[in-house]
């Protein structure tokens, strides 16, 4: 039963090291269109678009934190 139990929590581990490498790559997009962006509501837009992706990125951060897991496993 224990082997199962780490062979579930390594497959959660390693998706959320995925979620977090794709949210950061979002991130970093989100901030190069909002510093793209030339029209005041683009860049409301873009904007919202970049602290919408920051704040999933750092709320997997925190949660892999939390599992103690590290992005170079």
């Amino acid at each position: 039963m224990f082997g199962r139990r780490k062979k579930l929590k390594r497959e959660y581990d390693e998706r959320l090291i995925r979620l977090l490498k794709e949210t950061h790559e979002e991130w970093m997009q989100a901030k190069e269109i909002e510093r793209q962006a030339s029209r005041f509501d683009e860049e409301g837009i873009a904007r919202t678009q970049r602290l919408m992706a920051e704040a999933r990125h750092f709320y997997l951060y925190k949660e892999a934190r939390r599992r103690n897991i590290s992005l170079k496993q």
